[in-house]
């Protein structure tokens, strides 16, 4: 029987630990009690007492004021929203707060969007009877920031922001100084937000009542034609836009409260990082490369002479001399329609992507082991996790919204396991940080192993009736010598003992892992590993435990699950099983090829053999974010068509035959998949700009042109096919994908799965595979010339090759890669930060800027790859997990020197 309480004697239904607030709002709505402090996301602080309602235990019986935000709800209750008391009490405290806030609302920049004015005219007041504080209204703006402004003349003092950031984004950068009349709002140590530790994250602003904290796009105060939810563009976190359009332009974009990815908090990157899409860079025309230069065409004139080329490569050497790389940037209809178009248009599985490029590790890895290569978990299950390991992964700058939430749990004592040959922010928090030699982490993880086996920690019961394999890979993991183990992760082995002990006796435990773990030689046996892990200690199969990748790029996942590898079509169906092919031919209604096609490392060496003649990019700056560039750059040049979809001339569009201007992701519509696997809606914001279109309306196009007969292009329609052949796809539809999308496989009636593997494993019985470590060929053939390594990273401020983010005020944050160097080596090398420092490889040199730091272990180096003044992958090697094709982009063999050459400041073009 549900327990009842009273608001104006009427009965309600009460829920377990609400507030009177959240109770009056569930049942009544926001109308009855005005608040200014009260934030949803934020924990009740109870500042204002504007709240405040009447409360009796009986009707009729003795009332006493409360303040509504804080105070649990109880049965039988009798709460008065609006007695005569209360309402008096509400006035009064408006015009006490209105005496320190200066009264010039006609000239406020957010007059009629205020939370004060708005309150302050629901309980009645205009004129404030107290004489005026003399504190507050002289202060002076600060306008430091390229984002972030404030003017603090007209704060409350309702710690909103210092709440949001602390509580949200765990940075701490706010605080509250002085007493009474003079206390105030600073910013670190009473100083400029640009001089402080911000990270320019916007929860402050969005939380606060007034604009006495706000941002340069004055999100709170333009008044908008209309307000569109979509999905962020960057990582793969797949944080809920709520984006603000006036005259057909994007002004500013907030975070929705009610959004289960990113609630109220965004990085600085999906808040303000969005003025790249209207750039003066931005191609709005075809081009094509007539005698070395691009001459402007029409889209007709292009896809002319597009077709004519493909046509005449098919007939002289075959479709298998043609590839195509498509895109995690894009939506998974586009992904889809474009391995579409290489199997059933061109005829060759020769098609792959980033999202396999950077993470094809965990879906082989995974898929190997548990038979899903995908999340098995929910982000939000954090909330109920006990440990936390994050391995190979700096979440807080390449995953900021998730980054957050385990920087929370771990600042309220969740234990945090950190495995990283760098200290990164997280690891600063960390109760474990495991700071091993960069491309060891199946040396660390079996010396894991060692541990959990010792002390008894193997869920036993999980193991025998879920699993197959152990008993083997337990034998191999005792036969290791833990002393061989401990001198290759360069790790104290007593430290790793007590990490093992913390997460195999931990009730709940969870992994996070990203790039430093899949861009290896031994991606995935990594992964593999990880997901051993999980079993071993029966993390698996409910809240707040199991294997969870961080996902580079905003769509890797669905870029992956669309069939963007060379040897499984949408859903992960192999195209050589004879009933898959089946399937897929009598679907797309062509003859398709049944051999498995290039990977992008095998397309290279087939174009410097002549094996390749021509390459269709979407949205991939490879020629700066794939390893080896003059390899990159002579095997594209070598080709006789070079197709490429963009928005800016990109290192790789130079090289372009074709160059196709594109859509931005604010200019069309789709779905992307998160990293857990949640599908969610994008939404057209704006008309795409003239001359350009949405890279899904040009597949559609070039596969008319050619003769297929793909209907003209919608995003809903393109999901209504995938939805009939990929199998986790069925119960999606466009409508019922709402606000906060599902998350696959999606059912008939649009029943979503948050966590997989409940009760058996898509493979049947997950299964343990022993590794054993291997040293990579990098350093076993040049660490002798190439003293040390070269381990690459993303900044917060940046976005791969940057060619979005370096086009927006982010570069005023961050304006250059740095190379971050230890202080032993600095000193041995006679290198200042500051200075220029030559880094050389056996593939090629750079110069950059050093910066001495202790984040990283002597002879060991780390930087970013953001900037095309660099080029940071002049340096790293082509070689490749030997399983996935990945990459290894983090153990790059090098030797440095101070460099002859004069520093040149980025900023001067």
């Amino acid at each position: 029987m549900n327990k009842l309480a009273y608001i104006n004697d009427h009965p309600h239904a009460i829920q377990e630990g609400e507030t009177i607030l959240q109770f009056v709002k569930r049942s009544q709505g926001d109308k009855l009690i005005p608040t200014l402090c009260d934030v949803s996301h934020l924990k009740p602080f109870g500042a204002c007492r504007v709240c405040s309602v009447d409360v009796a235990l009986k009707q009729d019986g003795p009332t006493k004021v409360v303040a509504s935000c804080h105070t649990p709800v109880a049965e039988g209750m009798h709460i008065y929203p609006s007695s005569e008391r209360i309402l008096k009490l509400r006035r009064n405290i408006i015009e006490l707060v209105l005496t320190d806030h200066p009264l010039d609302c006609l000239t406020c920049e957010v007059n009629n969007n205020c939370q004060l004015q708005e309150v302050a005219a629901r309980v009645g007041v205009r004129d404030a009877r107290y004489p005026a504080g003399k504190d507050h209204l002289n202060r002076t703006k600060d306008l430091s920031h390229p984002y972030m402004t404030s003017d603090l003349s007209k704060c409350i003092n309702c710690s909103r922001c210092v709440r949001a950031c602390d509580e949200v984004q765990g940075m701490f950068v706010l605080s509250m100084a002085g007493r009474g009349f003079e206390s105030r709002i600073i910013k670190g140590m009473d100083t400029s937000f640009i001089e402080s530790s911000c990270v320019s994250c916007g929860a402050c602003a969005q939380a606060c009542p007034t604009s006495a904290i706000s941002d340069v796009y004055e999100s709170k105060s333009i008044v908008v034609d209309k307000k569109i939810r979509t999905i962020c563009t960057y990582c793969g976190v797949g944080c809920n836009l709520d984006v603000s359009v006036k005259d057909g332009k994007v002004k500013s974009i907030q975070a929705p409260w009610d959004s289960k990815v990113n609630p109220g908090h965004m990085c600085l990157k999906g808040r303000f990082a969005f003025s790249f899409y209207n750039h003066p860079d931005r191609i709005r025309t075809p081009l094509i490369k007539k005698n070395g230069a691009f001459v402007e065409a029409t889209w007709d004139e292009a896809y002319d002479f597009i077709t004519s080329k493909l046509n005449e490569i098919i007939k002289e050497n075959g479709p298998d001399h043609i590839a195509g790389i498509s895109s995690s940037r894009c939506p998974n209809e586009e992904n889809y329609l474009m391995q579409k178009f290489m199997r059933a248009v061109i005829g060759t599985n020769n098609i792959d992507g980033c999202a396999r490029i950077c993470h094809s590790p965990t879906a082989l890895g995974m898929q190997r082991t548990f038979g899903t290569g995908a999340a098995t978990n929910s982000i939000e299950d954090i909330k109920c996790t006990n440990c936390m390991l994050v391995i190979g992964a700096n979440p807080t700058d390449a995953h900021p919204v998730t980054g957050a939430k385990i920087k929370q749990a771990a600042i309220k004592d969740t234990t945090l396991i950190v495995i990283d040959p760098r200290k990164t922010e997280l690891a600063r928090y960390a109760h474990y940080h495991l700071q091993l030699k960069p491309g060891t982490n199946v040396a660390m993880l079996n010396l894991f192993f060692y541990y959990i086996i010792k002390e008894n920690l193997v869920n036993i019961s999980f193991v025998e009736q879920r699993t197959e394999g152990f008993e083997e890979f337990k034998q191999h993991i005792l036969s290791l010598n833990i002393n061989e183990l401990e001198s290759i992760t360069g790790v104290d082995r007593d430290l790793v003992r007590e990490a093992a002990i913390a997460y195999g006796s931990a009730k709940n435990a969870m992994s996070f892992h990203g790039l430093g773990v899949t861009e290896h030689s031994q991606g995935t046996s990594t992964v593999m590993l990880i997901a051993n892990l999980a079993m071993i200690t029966g993390n698996i199969g409910r809240p707040g435990v199991g294997v969870n990748p961080l996902r580079g790029q905003n769509n890797v996942q669905g870029a992956a699950d669309m069939g963007c590898q060379p040897d499984q079509g949408a859903g992960y169906l192999d195209v050589t099983n004879d009933e898959m092919h089946a399937l897929y031919e009598n679907f797309y209604g062509a003859k398709l090829p049944k051999h498995i096609g290039y990977k992008i490392p095998q397309m290279y060496e087939s174009a410097l053999q002549d094996k390749l003649k021509a390459m269709w990019i979407i949205g991939e700056n490879v020629v700066q974010t794939d390893p080896n560039t003059q390899m990159v750059i002579k095997a594209l040049s070598k080709l006789d068509l070079l197709v490429v979809q963009e928005l800016f001339m990109t290192e790789t569009a130079k090289l372009a035959t074709v160059i196709l201007p594109c859509a931005s992701f604010l200019e069309k519509e789709g779905t992307f998949t998160n990293g857990e696997r949640r599908v969610q809606r994008v939404n057209r914001v704006v008309e795409h700009l003239p001359g350009t279109k949405p890279d899904g309306q040009v597949l559609t196009e070039i596969m008319q042109c050619m003769g297929y007969p793909q209907p003209d292009y919608s995003a809903q329609g393109v999901l209504n096919e995938i939805a009939q052949i990929v199998p986790f796809f069925k119960g999606i539809t466009w409508e019922n994908l709402g606000e906060n999308g599902l998350q696959w496989p999606v059912n008939d009636g649009g029943i979503d799965t948050p966590i997989l593997h409940k009760e058996t494993f898509k493979r049947g019985m997950g299964t343990f595979y022993k590794q054993t470590y291997k040293e990579s060929v990098e350093l076993q053939e040049h660490s002798k010339d190439y003293p040390f390594i070269v381990t690459t990273n993303r900044g917060l401020e940046h976005y791969n090759s940057g060619v979005m983010t370096r086009r927006t005020p982010n570069e005023q944050l961050i304006a250059e890669d740095v190379l971050l160097i230890h202080p032993d080596d600095a000193k041995e090398y006679l290198i200042n930060s500051g200075d220029m420092v030559c880094v050389e490889s056996p593939r090629g040199k750079v110069d950059i800027k050093a910066r001495i730091s202790t984040a990283v272990k002597k002879g060991i180096l780390s930087t970013t790859f953001h900037f095309p003044e660099v080029m940071i992958n002049n340096l790293t090697s082509d070689i490749c997990d030997s399983d996935a094709l990945c990459p290894e982009y983090k153990v790059v063999a090098a030797r440095i020197r101070k460099s002859r050459g004069k520093y040149r400041d980025p900023k001067l073009k």
